[in-house]
């Protein structure tokens, strides 16, 4: 896990050391461990160093295979002990117990193939010095960042946007990014950012480089689908199924030469989780397995019972903070530049503490529920969607009990269906609510919101569209951001791509079934887990206390609003303060996340 960087020049003149040192040493926080560089004719390529397998300085990179390759590599390749020896079994020999020697070897003996073969989280860059070509993947679900900008002088890519930005020395709002995320909240589903000239490298895909005709192509090698051989299991088979894979997806994510812990909000995904762990690092070390909670001091929003239930039950370490309105105004700079982009929540700053303990604890590495949801159809809008397939019969028994097992009601599940699969309806509303000036308001043509709609209408549809485009790729973003902030690598055992596969193919009715969302899970970690975490009607996750954050720090909020350049131009700038104070939480966050962005990293418009 570490962060990478290269430069390409185009005119073919060598490419300063100074520069390549410069964009990679701004991604330091993500490699304390160790950097390294490689320059040869008009390329160069940057690693810092965060040691996870192998911490001896075997692992160095860029690394070097056959005379021939150059890689700069961030992530894990979790199954790669049995490539090892797959590979071994056909001749290769390997000089150090890296993953990342690993990724040499299956690129120089299958090419792009090698893609396939790879479980895991990857954003890497081999350089072919025979071939005079650039060879850049990231993995299936994007786990792993990748950014670029590729403009008349230069080709050059990163883990961060701010690495692009200490090159490009410019930082320009991109105006359509801007526009819809603040009509729609709607982001991370196009390789636009928000930044003008940066692009975000598409997940699933690779890219080729050629370095003789400056041209770079994308191509798609993943496709996330539904497999047939699981459409028709029954319950009882799809939970053992379930069970068995996740188990392996936890022990492939614990392995590990540093010490490994777990996020613990209380809520299933994250109990789930630790369950598993817990009870395999048992058996495999005389230490105790550490779960790390961030509570919320507001009670409505306080999971911390939950947890500590849940680490009393599996002998979990648990350590808990507690972050107040002073911690959130204290860390709030930082965290808009950690995050590079706008954030839809203050929830994103529970995390951030939650990485900051990992990191004085020592936990290097921190297992997370993130995608639980996503593959087994965990919020209520799918229910929804789910409900449009079903018989009348079926519809009214699962609507009544759905409001017995959620927040929902008949009438807003009603409402929900009706809402987001009517894509005119959800634009007229949305621009209705916004401050925006009526030249920017109707310049968005809502495509984004189309799709969305489109997928509604058909459950798997949905869970590929929320998964691979629409919702998952802004909650890796924010997951990285936080975790590599403090040096930390997170690990997604839901994002397991057989995990993914084999949950978006069983049959919907395991997964929503008697009003329960993620039924099958529940079912699996019954056994394993109390009750009262594995049935729990509420659904939380690390809540933030909004309410008493952002009312203490309201003031300053506003003010911000008031002061941003960006704001006064594209918005009704007095109307939006004279109501300020009266719009939802969620609305004030919005408009002060632009005007905080802006003045973190100085965006003209």
């Amino acid at each position: 896990m570490c962060g990478i960087s290269g430069i390409v020049s185009r005119n073919g003149s060598a490419v300063p050391p100074e520069l390549i040192r410069r964009i990679t040493d701004v991604a330091a926080h993500r490699g304390p461990d160790g950097h390294g560089y490689f320059l040869e004719s008009n390329v160069a390529l940057g690693h810092r160093r965060l040691s996870i397998i192998d911490l001896s300085e075997q692992g160095h990179q860029p690394m070097p295979h056959n005379d021939q390759y150059w890689i700069t590599y961030n992530g894990e390749i979790y199954n790669y002990l049995e490539l090892r020896e797959e590979l071994r079994a056909l001749g290769c020999t390997f000089a150090s117990g890296t993953d990342t020697e690993v990724i040499l070897a299956a690129y120089a003996r299958w090419g792009s193939a090698c893609l396939q073969r790879f479980n895991g989280m990857w954003a890497f860059a081999i350089y072919d010095s025979l071939n005079q070509e650039l060879f850049l993947a990231r993995d299936r679900f994007g786990v792993k960042p990748l950014y670029y900008a590729d403009g008349p002088g230069h080709f050059v890519f990163g883990s961060e946007i701010k690495q692009l930005l200490a090159y490009l020395g410019t930082a320009k709002a991109n105006r359509a990014t801007v526009i819809e995320s603040m009509l729609t909240s709607i982001d991370g589903h196009t390789q636009d950012t928000y930044f003008d000239g940066v692009r975000s490298f598409p997940q699933a895909h690779f890219g080729r480089f050629d370095l003789k005709t400056h041209r770079l192509t994308i191509e798609r090698y993943y496709q996330l689908g539904a497999r047939k051989e699981f459409a028709g299991l029954s319950l009882e088979d799809s939970t053992r199924g379930l069970r068995d894979l996740f188990e392996d997806a936890v022990r492939l994510r614990l392995r590990s030469d540093v010490r490994v812990g777990t996020c613990l909000s209380g809520g299933l995904d994250s109990s789930a989780t630790s369950g598993i762990a817990s009870g395999m690092y048992h058996q495999a070390t005389a230490d105790r397995f550490v779960g790390i909670h961030a509570q919320s001091i507001d009670a409505e929003t306080d999971e911390s019972g939950y947890a500590r239930l849940v680490a009393g039950h599996l002998g979990i370490e648990l350590h808990t903070v507690t972050p107040g309105t002073e911690a959130f105004l204290g860390t709030l700079h930082d965290l808009v530049r950690t995050q590079e982009e706008p954030f839809h929540s203050p929830s994103m700053f529970m995390g951030w503490h939650v990485f900051e303990r990992a990191k004085a604890l020592g936990c290097k590495v921190m297992l997370n529920g993130q995608g639980g949801d996503e593959v087994l159809l965990g919020y209520e809008r799918y229910f929804a969607s789910f409900l449009s397939a079903v018989s009348l019969v079926r519809f009214a028994r699962e609507a009544l009990a759905q409001a017995r097992h959620s927040k929902l009601s008949l009438r807003e599940v009603l409402s929900y269906r009706y809402y987001f699969t009517h894509a005119g309806l959800r634009l007229r509303r949305l621009k209705a609510r916004t401050f925006l000036r009526p030249r920017y308001r109707d310049s968005y043509d809502g495509q984004a919101v189309i799709d969305s709609a489109h997928a509604f209408r058909d459950l798997e549809s949905l869970q590929i569209h929320e998964i691979a485009t629409l919702q998952l790729p802004h909650l890796l973003r924010y997951e990285d951001r936080n975790s590599m902030r403090h040096s930390i690598e997170t690990r997604l055992p839901f994002l397991d791509y057989r995990f993914v596969e084999y949950c978006i193919s069983i049959p919907a009715e395991h997964k929503i079934r008697d009003g329960w969302t993620k039924f099958v899970l529940r079912n699996a970690m019954d056994d394993l887990l109390p009750r009262r975490v594995t049935w729990r009607t509420d659904k939380l996750g690390f809540q933030a206390p909004e309410r008493t954050w952002l009312s203490e720090a309201g003031g300053m909020m506003k003010d911000k609003v008031a002061r941003s350049p960006m704001l006064q131009e594209i918005t009704e700038h007095r109307r939006l303060l004279d109501g300020y104070d009266t719009l939802p939480l969620g609305q004030r966050w919005k408009y002060f996340m632009i005007a905080a962005w802006e003045e973190g990293f100085g965006v003209s418009w």
